[in-house]
């Protein structure tokens, strides 16, 4: 029989966050329900309600233990509340919150009876903390139920905490490596770790709760490790030796990573180390401290913004009219079975775990696609993202066919099929004759208007479009590009759609280009010029990537591969001029068969120990070109990126961007642009469009007229207004 709880909290604490239910066998049950919100998340009215309940059941003699969970299904604590964050004026004041809320995880982490967390659903950054205080830790085998600490990916660190009792826990290498990537665990990965106790049923979630409870009543808990893992965390942190090399390791590997753009890992170690040669207190102290500073940095407020940004997305269904809702998408068929149509495949069937027909003319290519989706779904195994179960059922969602068996009853046909007009309009019209009347038909191209492949369609409203980047699987982005005729459910339904794949999507207008590689193709153009001025192509590539960019212009230019540029770039010419002017490097380089990594040669060699690492000299000599010209990365930078930021504005101005949010987020999603300078409408606003304009009219005045400022740029510029209102 179930024991007889006794409510012991106040008349009306219905309507606040925590709550308090002691049971008949003395364990108090402290639910966790943030009134009006979706998540949990903790605030300061939340922080002081707990305090409030520690006093309440401290010295309360028939109160045997306490067992923290939440009220929301699917949701423990998604972290701490970001806006309160964001509202500190200072340094100090940032301080002083985390130092609140040290203390009172530090309470929970002594209390004198057992403190258990029972996690459901999602329990990251200050919920993850909360859960490290407490004596033991159980969650739920749930798809939603996801720990981490990612604040590093705000430009913050852990504050209440984590940083201390992580290492302690699960040793100082693993504790590493979740608090400077901020990766997210599932519930079994999590107790492999030892980051969790126990992973069962959520059916047994409180009763597994209970069962630690009186296991931490016996005594210390015992946590199973063999006798190797035992030795191999001595020696990776157990021991000041190899806690010091451990520690060199990891500043090394962050300062590669992050090129000193991020200061946030760098701190995190050093509070780690702190807490680990001094004491926990010390390390808690270095943790408040290095927090506030943080919060403080251009750095953390851009990527808060960000964050917000991406969040706000998360509603967006792409329509004005809120009356609109999106259709279920149930089945999808996808055409063409080459890197594209295979990794679209991927990501639906393991992602959005819908069930895919992938078609193609072609048994060979759909052989190789099938391989490629189940090398990723492989991947996924090998790195314990999905169990076993879940890969097996992913690799049955995918099915081959070379015809449109099966394809009646689908809601969505993607098509991944070559850049030509006339065979897009077969798909179109082939798609019309073997699916239903309400199929919605996306088309995947890069170039082609989107009006122009609606022209072949009976139905035009159905017409929609999905660019999606390559690797389909590792690019977040997804531009949902809408012609004049396209449904508003239509729209609604894809952008739901692609969210389900774990997409960023971006609403677009339609247009030569979109807006991607709209901004991108005057940055690269830009590269190739400097590049013909004499500037070698190392020299160009670490210039942008010392800025921030992930990869420099010629290395992504070898990534996409030459002949995809080859054929969109005279398609952006063709439709704005002269400032989209290709460089004839390109055209040379595809008569000769460099079509970058896919061939094994393009600007750099590939294959090898040095693969991708080093130029091909003999590219200069391709082109006519002597690599002398000593040019300032300052210079290199502004050359390349002032058109990208030029472009970017354009875009907006003329609708095919909706607001500067969506620019921003399209362009730190789709090619990398700095994340912790914001995107380019921030990065303008940050630098000033009175300098945006400046800097376009000198280099218009002493390079060439592709520089001339956009009509809005100098708009701006003259009424000192920026892009963002924040």
């Amino acid at each position: 029989m179930a024991r007889q709880e006794t409510l012991i909290r106040d008349e009306g604490a219905s309507r606040e966050a925590l709550s308090l239910v002691v049971r008949g066998d003395g364990i108090a049950r402290i639910r966790i329900d943030s009134p009006g919100q979706n998540q949990n998340t903790l605030g300061r009215e939340e922080m002081r309600q707990a305090s409030d309940l520690l006093d309440r059941l401290e010295g309360n003699e028939p109160v045997k233990g306490i067992i923290f969970m939440s009220a929301k299904a699917g949701s423990f604590i998604a972290g701490a509340d970001i806006h309160m964050i964001q509202a500190c004026k200072s340094a100090a004041q940032a301080s002083a919150l985390v130092c609140e809320g040290q203390a009172i995880f530090q309470r929970i982490a002594n209390f004198p009876v057992p403190v258990v967390a029972a996690i459901d659903g999602v329990c990251l950054g200050g919920g993850l903390e909360l859960a490290l205080a407490c004596h033991a830790r159980v969650c739920t085998d749930s798809d939603q139920t996801r720990l981490g600490l990612p604040e590093v990916q705000l430009g913050l660190l852990p504050g209440l905490g984590g940083t201390q009792r992580l290492p302690r826990l699960i040793g100082l290498p693993a504790a590493l490596d979740l608090l400077l990537t901020g990766k997210r665990l599932r519930a079994a990965q999590a107790q492999r770790l030892g980051l969790v106790d126990d992973s069962v049923p959520k059916s047994i979630l409180l009763e597994t709760a209970l069962h630690w409870v009186r296991v931490c009543q016996r005594g210390r808990i015992r946590r199973r490790s063999g006798g190797l893992q035992r030795l191999t965390s001595w020696a990776l942190g157990g021991n000041p030796l190899g806690r010091r090399i451990v520690l060199h390791q990891a500043r090394k590997q962050v300062q590669e990573r992050t090129r000193g753009h991020y200061p946030a890992p760098l701190r995190v170690i050093e509070c780690v180390r702190s807490g680990m040669n001094d004491g926990i207190e010390q390390g808690l102290k270095a943790e408040a401290k290095a927090f506030g500073e943080l919060a403080m940095t251009p750095q953390a407020r851009q990527l808060i913004k960000l964050y917000f940004a991406t969040t706000a997305m998360k509603k967006d269904t792409g329509v004005a009219d809120s009356n609109v809702k999106p259709n279920a998408v149930r089945r999808v068929g996808v055409l063409g079975a080459g890197l594209m149509g295979a990794g679209i495949s991927f990501v639906t069937a393991s992602r959005a775990k819908l069930p895919v027909r992938l078609k193609d003319v072609e048994a060979k290519r759909l052989a190789s696609a099938l391989k490629h989706i189940n090398d990723g779904i492989d991947q996924r195994l090998r790195r314990h993202s999905i169990t076993r179960f879940e890969a097996e059922r992913s690799r049955h969602r995918v099915t081959p066919t070379l015809d449109f068996t099966g394809y009646q009853g689908l809601d969505l046909v993607i098509e991944a099929v070559f850049e030509n007009l006339e065979l897009k309009h077969r798909m179109v019209r082939e798609v019309e004759a073997n699916c239903n009347e309400s199929t919605i038909f996306a088309s995947n191209t890069s170039s082609l208007p989107l009006t122009k492949i609606a022209q072949a369609a009976e139905r035009p409203e159905n017409i929609i479009g999905l660019h999606y980047f390559s690797p389909v699987e590792r690019m977040p982005l997804l531009e949902v590009i809408a012609h004049e005729g396209t449904a508003a459910h239509v729209i609604a339904s894809v952008m739901a759609f692609a969210r389900a794949q774990g997409k960023t999507p971006i609403l677009v207008r339609d247009g030569v280009g979109f807006y991607v590689n709209r901004i991108l193709a005057p940055y690269l153009n830009e590269a190739a010029h400097l590049l013909q001025e004499g500037v070698a192509i190392d020299r160009i590539d670490q210039a942008l990537v010392r800025f921030g960019f992930p990869v420099g212009p010629f290395r992504l230019l070898d990534e996409v591969g030459i002949d995809i540029i080859a054929k969109v770039a005279p398609v952006l010419h063709a439709a704005f001029g002269e400032r989209m002017q290709p460089v004839g490097a390109i055209e040379r380089m595809l008569d000769t068969d460099r079509l970058g990594k896919k061939s094994g040669r393009g600007f750099y060699r590939y294959g090898g120990k040095r693969s991708g690492k080093e130029v091909d000299k003999s590219i200069y000599r391709l082109l006519g070109v002597s690599p002398r010209q000593e040019m300032a990365e300052e210079t290199i930078v502004d050359r390349t990126l002032i058109l990208m930021l030029n472009e970017a504005a354009r875009c907006l101005d003329e609708g095919v961007i909706r607001s500067a949010r969506d620019g921003d987020v399209g362009a730190v999603f789709g090619i990398g642009f700095p994340p912790f300078r914001g995107g380019p409408f921030r990065y303008m606003d940050s630098l000033g469009l009175a300098g945006v304009a400046s800097t376009l009219e000198r280099f218009e005045s002493g390079v060439d007229s592709r520089y001339a400022p956009a009509a809005v740029v100098s708009a701006m510029a003259r009424e000192q207004r920026g892009f963002c209102a924040d």
